[in-house]
């Protein structure tokens, strides 16, 4: 039985333990940022959140999105939206460092939405959030597969690589989501 984060605070518990009692476990984990020794717990970052999780390349046609995956995560970041994106080389599109590939993510394209360090997305080698997002939706089948994650709900909506970030078709899915 799961008790309220309520009665928690009033029987005493810590904060930490508060939280983990309220982080579900596709999010219980935490990721090295990339090219950074520090690390995020994503339920730091996500747990109650509305987000928009990218599986990322650095050498792929569609890795120009970063521009307009910032341009999203401007727009609506005071609305509460969490952009992640997650670098990985699942289908062999990625710099040949993690040096190079923030580089390419932080000078050419401005990102400064939370990025991490290479991680498997896809198979029995997927990281436990896109395990999740795999199982509630479809898992990427290339790169730049954006995933809105309802943060009450955990609920998910695929958008596949060729869905630009600021189309009508996924602003309006985020408008929806942010709604009150």
């Amino acid at each position: 039985m799961k008790i309220s984060i309520a009665l928690m605070v009033l029987l005493g518990f810590s904060a930490s333990a508060i939280q983990a009692a309220d982080c579900p476990a596709y999010l219980d984990a935490d990721y090295r940022k990339l090219h950074a020794s520090e690390s995020i717990h994503l339920c730091d970052v996500l747990a109650g959140k509305d987000a928009l999780i990218v599986n990322t390349a650095s050498h792929c046609g569609y890795t120009p999105q970063f521009k307009a995956l910032e341009a999203l995560h401007n727009q609506y970041a005071e609305r509460g939206l969490v952009v992640v994106g997650f670098a990985s080389d699942d289908f062999k599109q990625a710099a040949k460092s993690e040096e190079e590939a923030a580089t390419i993510c932080y000078t050419n394209y401005g990102v400064t939405f939370t990025m991490l360090a290479p991680t498997a997305v896809t198979g029995a080698e997927a990281n436990d959030l896109f395990e999740y997002l795999g199982r509630q939706s479809e898992q990427p089948g290339w790169n730049f597969n954006k995933y809105l994650l309802d943060g009450e709900t955990g609920s998910v909506q695929h958008f596949g690589s060729k869905v630009k970030p600021g189309s009508v078709e996924l602003n309006k899915a985020i408008e929806v989501l942010l709604q009150p």
